[in-house]
């Protein structure tokens, strides 16, 4: 006579039982109801989750590229004297290795005015050649064009100040500088009028707003810097390694400068921005750990409704660690398609999130997500693999974490007593 031989962990039987509960019968309808709160909550915790964090990283790789597009890496101010030797020192930094480009520039503020509006902008002298070196502007000119931008008296200006201002290529521009000719009656603000030789649009509304690129010699004359320069904007091609690349072009400089970089121009800004997603992650984990505590109320008010059903499997032969798993596999399965369909989801949402926006837009009739709030004319999601995969883990865990319990109330029945009171 053969021995009764052990049923194998998460048999076909386990699996049956485990599914056949979640299926409620017509008198036990609040268990199914109760899975699937449980099933939409581990979903829309895990979509919310990795959605808003796709937007958040949207965020910074879009601003930090714009910003990167228009401000160089490194800035390179003069130290004891003026950089009236600036075409030498920015050859010399071209050379560097990693540097992309040394572009010396020429800044001030000015008022920008047509005959419909003024608007105060920022206006920085550099040569064709550099600008035509920057994608962010070169590749994304709406109106006219940059050939021979060095040529003559013309600039180029932002789409959000063209429309402000209510001019487009080919017009004149009005622009009044505070600091002038010196008369015998004092300072006198210099009004010049300007041909708009191109309309460009970043795409973020701070730049496209105020910027105004003028031909470096006519910056240096306009704002009476004959012979020298501001500032140098180097650009390189890894901004993540400007450490290694400050000691070189300090070197290479070959005279007294100040340098900063651009984690030090926009430390405060990035900084509310990590600081606002950390929150933003934390907040929303809450959501996937309340939803996993649905799994858990929901196994045991399961426990409690299948005690006979425990009783007879236990008599007939089930082991504690048999009814253990088959619970456990009842919460973690809706854990598990929950995580799996949250993913989904996001992943729609994050590659549509702009068409998305629009028809939010269109049918509250409200602008969501203004660009003068936001800086950028269009809502960025940007999914972070490693990111995204730790969400899932961590939903995937919880969820199996949550049924642990009542899978042990389970095992723990004494089936004389679940038999005795039914």
């Amino acid at each position: 006579m053969h021995e009764p031989t052990r049923t194998r962990p998460f048999a076909p039987f386990e699996w049956m039982l485990s599914l056949r509960y979640l299926r409620a019968r017509r008198q036990e309808g609040f268990i199914s109801v109760n899975a699937g709160f449980s099933f939409l909550g581990i979903m829309l915790g895990v979509a919310t989750l990795i959605i808003v964090m796709a937007v958040m990283n949207g965020f910074r790789k879009e601003l930090l590229d714009k910003i990167l597009g228009i401000n160089g890496h490194l800035l390179i101010q003069p130290l004891e004297q003026p950089l009236t030797d600036w075409e030498a020192v920015s050859e010399r930094i071209s050379k560097v290795p990693g540097v992309i480009l040394a572009a010396p520039v020429v800044e001030g503020q000015a008022l920008a005015s047509s005959p419909f509006n003024a608007s105060g902008v920022l206006v920085r002298g550099v040569r064709g050649a550099d600008l035509a070196k920057l994608p962010s502007v070169a590749n994304n000119i709406r109106q006219g064009t940059l050939e021979g931008f060095d040529e003559g008296q013309a600039v180029a200006i932002g789409r959000r100040l063209a429309d402000q201002l209510s001019l487009r290529a080919g017009d004149s521009v009005t622009l009044v500088a505070p600091r002038g000719a010196i008369t015998p009656m004092g300072t006198t603000p210099r009004i010049k009028s300007y041909r708009i030789a191109a309309v460009f649009e970043v795409g973020m509304s701070e730049y496209d707003s105020a910027f105004v690129f003028m031909p470096l010699p006519e910056a240096q004359a306009y704002f009476n810097r004959a012979g020298d320069v501001t500032a140098i904007e180097v650009y390189v091609d890894n901004p993540d390694q400007v450490d290694y690349q400050r000691r070189l072009i300090t070197e290479a400089a070959g005279r007294p400068i100040f340098l900063i970089d651009w984690r030090q121009r926009n430390a405060t800004f990035f900084n509310a921005l990590q600081v606002e997603r950390n929150v933003m992650f934390l907040i929303l984990t809450i959501i996937v750990i309340v939803a996993a505590f649905n799994i858990t109320s929901g196994l045991i008010m399961l426990v409690k409704d299948k005690g006979r059903d425990i009783g007879i499997l236990r008599t007939m032969g089930v082991t504690q660690g048999g009814i253990m798993r088959i619970f456990m596999v009842t919460g973690a399965s809706v854990g598990v398609v929950g995580t799996l369909v949250g993913f989904l989801l996001a992943l729609v949402v994050c590659l549509n999130i702009e068409s998305i926006r629009r028809f939010l837009s269109w049918l509250t009739n409200t602008e969501l997500f203004s660009p003068e709030l936001y800086f950028l004319s269009k809502l960025p999601a940007d999914l972070d693999g490693g990111e995204t995969t730790a969400v899932v883990i961590m939903a995937l865990t919880l969820s199996l974490l949550a049924t642990l319990y009542p899978a042990w109330r389970a095992a723990r029945l004494d089936p004389v007593e679940a038999l005795r009171y039914e």
